[in-house]
């Protein structure tokens, strides 16, 4: 397969995921009339698998600094495949869950002047992580997916190039998604 064609494939892909996320978060399918009971591991299973990310980026990087290339990859390699069962459990979650907003202590989908107020200093922070994390995690997808193919290809000039941009932008994705699930989680309702 060429270059292009893999860039086409990326690039598709990457919309793909994009549109099935923003369907969801914009409640255009419709839910179930029955919460499946699993659905309230997800949070913490994502940010479970995002802070493992975490761990494994960092190791990554510690091992390509010693030379390690193969340990490097293998890392690597498990870190993608985590990521790819987060993005799976990421759309089930956002299909069955109902909104969580932060604030909202009550769990009745609005923020009333009482806990708006309650959570005015902090809120602005939130929200700052959350939208950083959601546009970056947008744009990293097809980075991360080219700096694979670059780095499986053994092009490693190429692979240097994309993972300057991509590496820093993945882990901050892996680190706030904690850090966003952390701040929300006292407003689930379960």
């Amino acid at each position: 397969m060429s270059d292009k064609a893999v860039f086409r494939f990326v690039l598709a892909l990457s919309i793909f995921v994009f549109a099935v996320v923003v369907i969801l978060n914009q409640k255009i399918l419709p839910r179930p009339d029955v919460i499946p009971g699993f659905v309230s591991y997800l949070p913490m299973l994502n940010a479970t698998l995002n802070g493992t990310c975490t761990v494994l980026l960092l190791a990554s990087l510690w091992f390509i600094k010693r030379k390690n290339i193969a340990v490097h990859k293998k890392i690597n390699l498990t870190a993608f495949v985590l990521s790819a069962l987060f993005l799976v459990s990421y759309i089930l979650a956002h299909y069955f869950m109902p909104d969580v907003k932060f604030g909202d202590i009550n769990h009745d989908g609005t923020l009333d002047d009482a806990e708006r107020s309650l959570v005015s200093g902090v809120r602005g922070v939130y929200i700052f992580i959350l939208l950083t994390h959601i546009i970056l995690a947008a744009l990293v997808l097809p980075m991360i997916l080219i700096s694979f193919y670059f780095g499986l290809k053994n092009d490693v000039i190429k692979h240097r190039k994309i993972v300057r941009f991509s590496y820093p932008i993945w882990l901050y994705v892996t680190i706030t998604g904690v850090v966003v699930y952390l701040m929300v989680k006292p407003y689930y309702p379960f």
